[in-house]
């Protein structure tokens, strides 16, 4: 006998529900913590509430411009991808270009609220996060480009605070680079297949699984080493470099996890790792001050 319950269906998703899902809002944290530890160190710890709300309006804008870029740029080849392929059901493409051009301009109007600075840079930084979605097109260092879109997170926060940059938030944008780089290639492992068909580039196609995954730990020593010397550069203490050791055992952890080739264990070590990696990152900056 069937069961009622087999019957029931499915609940459904609210717009801004599938909204969320669309541009992955949940990913926020990996990019927002370097931005607050940015913030943190270039206000010696006292940023103003309206800085901070305006830096996290920023942070949302231009996540959410940059998501729905991407999505654009990938509509049919995400179709194809069967890791993907739900996606373009989730907002109409006509929406999509809406909300793309209502979050960029909401970017750029928060950017102008902050200084004239942050206002004439910001259409660059919109640049910058829209250009990674077309690099895997032509070039296998998609990877690092990505890792750049959200280097430009601790860098305009550094810049709102202060009007102007320092090397403290280059070497720390260069560890961004570095761990996002990092973990896009074991990403990446998913698609190879895919990749390989369509004849898109990415420097798991060119140096396959085993190698890929071995230059990501060599990427995720060099953030730590980056890490470990804006500690330095910005003079932050004891409590600081005790929790980039926490920042070491989760990097460790993610790179165990990702060995098994395993789609749970990838995505695992992708989300959880990586969002206790930046979690403890702005703790670490946050009690060190």
């Amino acid at each position: 006998m069937t069961s009622t319950i087999d019957h029931i269906a499915p609940p459904v998703e609210s717009g801004l529900a599938r909204f969320l899902r669309l541009i992955r809002f949940s990913h926020t944290i990996f990019a927002l913590p370097f931005a607050l530890g940015a913030l943190l160190v270039a206000t010696q710890g006292r940023p103003s509430l309206r800085l901070i709300a305006l830096v996290l309006l920023c942070m949302v804008f231009a996540r959410t411009a940059a998501m729905l870029f991407n999505r654009l740029a990938d509509w049919t080849l995400d179709q194809r991808n069967p890791r993907t392929a739900q996606r373009h059901r989730l907002v109409s493409r006509p929406a999509a270009g809406v909300l793309l051009a209502g979050s960029s301009a909401a970017f750029i109007a928060t950017a102008a609220a902050i200084n004239h600075t942050t206002f004439l840079l910001s259409p660059l930084a919109l640049a910058i996060i829209f250009f990674y979605s077309l690099t895997k097109r032509f070039t296998a260092a998609s990877h690092f480009f990505l890792g750049l879109a959200l280097a430009v997170a601790p860098a305009g926060a550094w810049i709102a605070a202060t009007g102007r940059l320092a090397f403290a938030p280059l070497l720390l944008g260069a560890g961004v680079i570095a761990w996002v780089a990092g973990f896009d290639l074991i990403y990446a492992t998913q698609d190879l297949e895919f990749d390989r068909r369509e004849g898109l580039r990415s420097l798991v196609v060119r140096l396959g699984i085993e190698r890929s995954l071995q230059l990501a730990q060599l990427l995720h020593l060099a953030m730590f080493a980056a890490l470990v010397a804006f500690g330095f550069v910005a003079s932050l203490g004891a409590i600081y470099f005790g929790g980039m050791a926490l920042v070491a055992g989760a990097l460790v952890y993610e790179h165990r996890s990702a060995s098994r080739l395993d789609l749970a264990g990838i995505n695992r070590a992708f989300f959880q790792s990586n969002a206790f990696v930046s979690a403890v990152f702005l703790l670490s900056v946050w009690f060190a001050l």
